[in-house]
């Protein structure tokens, strides 16, 4: 049997993915081809899985791209890398020709798992630290990655007089010293701006559009007025919707997963929502070009 040619996610025009969750497996084998455009994993998941389980990967990702964003490299701590799981993960982003990789802007390991995603100190020599960490995953996978903002609802005391940046300096320090790409998480960005009263449209409007190589958006639950938590457990909201549209306004239009990890509704549901990922998209490449939409590094 000859070797399975891989196809890889399309970085310009419409691309909307869908996470693969193994509750999903069987919808999404016998899903239409044009149900998405990509598939997401998590190669923590998936790595060294056999069987019918790995079966159904290798026919999914025959069938469409694959992209990867990782859980557990804890790009942000303090404990050595694990350059033994790093290497496993070469080899399956290889096997898997997948070219879009990311992982979270945070740390998960303390003397061990912490089993969450912690956010890291908005300081410059955070930003040093995390940024020599993502240059040393970077030259071991052998491919650039981007790391995504994530959600948080507590700040780090101060760490010193000059030293302490703002969340989106903190960002594009990160990018710049590591010279990686950015997911940029639109609910994210929504969450931490209800909850630490931000202006979300300002935020976005400093993200580097050079740097962002892909989007995310979810759902999230509506603790109050003024708090928000990010649960990846329900539909998108409105005001997440047009946050994404001006994001595409804004940067362009790149590959956009909808990121749904609890409470799985019928496959049918979530390609409505994937829908409305493509109409945006298609909306937003039907304007006039404008200046401040870059193009993301290959």
């Amino acid at each position: 049997r000859g070797q399975v040619r891989r196809r890889q996610v399309r970085r310009d025009g419409v691309s909307a993915g869908l996470g693969l969750r193994r509750a999903l497996l069987e919808e999404l084998r016998a899903a239409p081809a044009d149900a998405f455009d990509f598939l997401e994993c998590a190669p923590d998941n998936w790595i060294g899985v056999g069987g019918r389980l790995g079966e159904a990967l290798d026919e999914l990702s025959a069938r469409y791209p694959l992209s990867c964003h990782g859980l557990s490299l804890s790009l942000g701590g303090i404990d050595p890398l694990d350059e033994t799981f790093l290497a496993r993960t070469r080899r399956f982003l290889d096997r898997h020709r997948v070219t879009l990789y990311s992982e979270h802007l945070s740390y998960c390991t303390g003397d061990g798992h912490l089993y969450d995603l912690m956010p890291i100190p908005f300081t410059a020599e955070a930003a040093r630290h995390v940024a020599a960490r993502i240059g040393r995953v970077q030259d071991v996978l052998g491919r650039r990655i981007a790391v995504e903002n994530v959600s948080y609802y507590a700040s780090h005391p101060a760490a010193g007089d000059g030293q302490d940046l703002d969340e989106a300096q903190f960002v594009e320090a990160v990018l710049e010293e590591a010279d990686c790409d950015l997911l940029l998480d639109v609910n994210n960005v929504y969450v931490n701006a209800i909850n630490h009263g931000y202006d979300a449209h300002a935020f976005l409007a400093r993200m580097p559009g050079r740097r962002i190589a892909s989007y995310h958006v979810a759902g999230h639950y509506d603790e109050a007025e003024d708090l928000k938590i990010d649960t990846h457990g329900a539909a998108v909201k409105g005001d997440v919707w047009e946050l994404l549209a001006a994001a595409y306004r804004l940067h362009g239009v790149r590959p956009t997963l909808l990121e749904r990890d609890f409470n799985l509704p019928p496959l049918a549901e979530l390609r409505v929502e994937v829908g409305r990922i493509r109409e945006l998209q298609r909306a937003t490449m039907a304007m006039p070009a404008t200046p401040a939409a870059g193009s993301a590094h290959g």
